[in-house]
C-alpha cells in the first residue's frame, strides 16, 4: 500500500502543549509527514526550539504564544496561525499534566485530598487541555467543513491509578468528550478522536518514575513490571497514531476511538 494517504500537505496542524516532550514530539511528526505546523505553548524558548529543530528538518513552522485556559489568548492564535500558515484542519490537545497537591502520597486519605488541587488538573487536563481548544479551533474546521481533532488521554483514564485520582478522572473525561464531540460532528466533517499514552518519561513525572541517579523508583519498577514490553515509551512512538489519525485518506472513516500506545499496560492489571 502507497504511503502517499499519510501525506499531510497542504494541512495545517496546530498542536498545543507543543513545548512539551511528548507534544513536540508529534509536532515533528506532522511536519515530516508535510503539515505546516503551529508548535503552540507558553514557553517561546522551547516552542522555538522547537520550531529550529522543524525547519532544519525541512519542515515548516511558526511558534505562537498561547495560554489554553484562557478562551480570547486561543482565539487571538487561532487567528494569528490562520494568517500565517492557512485555516486549521488538525489540532492536537496535548495540554495537561499534573499537580502536586492533586497526588495523594502513600498512606495518605483520599478524603483529605484537596478540592483546589482536584480542580486545577481539571482545569488543566479537560477544560485547558480538550473543551477550550475544541471550542476555539473548533469553530474554523466547522466553516471548513472538515477537520481532525486528536485529544491527548491517558491509558490511567482507562484504569485508574493509584495517588494519581484527579489526573485519571480528568482523563477519562477527555476520553468521554471525546466521543461526544465525535457524535456531535460525525456529519459535519470533522472526525474527533483520542490517543492515550502509557508511561512516556516526562519532566512532570521524571521524579515519579527515576531516582536521582537514573534508577528506577519503587513505583517505576512496578510499572515496568507490569508492562509486557518491560519499558517505558519514547516520544517516536506516538508519531504513527498522531498521523494515522491527522491524515483523512488513512482514517476517513475514524471517529469518536481512543488509540492506547502504552507497550500493553493496560492488557494486565495493577
Amino acid at each position: 500500500m502507497s504511503t502517499s494517504i499519510f501525506d499531510l500537505s497542504g494541512e495545517t496542524a496546530v498542536v498545543l502543549g507543543g513545548t512539551g516532550v511528548l507534544g513536540g514530539g508529534m509536532a515533528s511528526a506532522l511536519a515530516a509527514a508535510g503539515a505546516a505546523v503551529a508548535v503552540v505553548g507558553r514557553s517561546e524558548e522551547r516552542g522555538q526550539q522547537r520550531v529550529a529543530e522543524i525547519e532544519a528538518a525541512g519542515g515548516r513552522a511558526i511558534f505562537q504564544s498561547a495560554d489554553a485556559l484562557d478562551p480570547e489568548s486561543l482565539r487571538a492564535a487561532r487567528d494569528s496561525i490562520n494568517q500565517q500558515l492557512g485555516p486549521t484542519s488538525i489540532l492536537v490537545a496535548a495540554a495537561g499534566g499534573n499537580r502536586p497537591d492533586a497526588t495523594l502520597p502513600p498512606g495518605s486519605n483520599f478524603c483529605d485530598l484537596p478540592r483546589d488541587g482536584w480542580n486545577g488538573v481539571f482545569d488543566l487536563n479537560l477544560v485547558g487541555g480538550a473543551l477550550l481548544p475544541a471550542q476555539v479551533f473548533g469553530e474554523t474546521m466547522l466553516q471548513q467543513g472538515r477537520g481532525s481533532i486528536i485529544n491527548i488521554a491517558s491509558m490511567s483514564g482507562m484504569i485508574p491509578l493509584s495517588r494519581v485520582v484527579a489526573y485519571s478522572a480528568a482523563k477519562a473525561a477527555v476520553i468521554n468528550l471525546t466521543q461526544f464531540l465525535a457524535r456531535e460532528w460525525a456529519q459535519r466533517g470533522i472526525r474527533v478522536n483520542a490517543i492515550s499514552p502509557g508511561f512516556f518519561p516526562a519532566e512532570q513525572n521524571r521524579k515519579l518514575l527515576f531516582q536521582d541517579d537514573g534508577s528506577y523508583t519503587e513505583r517505576g519498577q512496578q510499572i515496568i513490571g507490569h508492562t509486557p514490553m518491560a519499558r517505558f515509551g519514547s516520544a517516536e512512538e506516538l508519531a504513527g497514531a498522531v498521523i494515522w489519525l491527522a491524515a483523512e485518506k488513512a482514517s476517513s472513516f475514524v471517529t469518536g476511538q481512543n488509540i492506547v500506545v502504552d507497550g500493553g499496560f493496560s492488557s494486565t492489571t495493577i
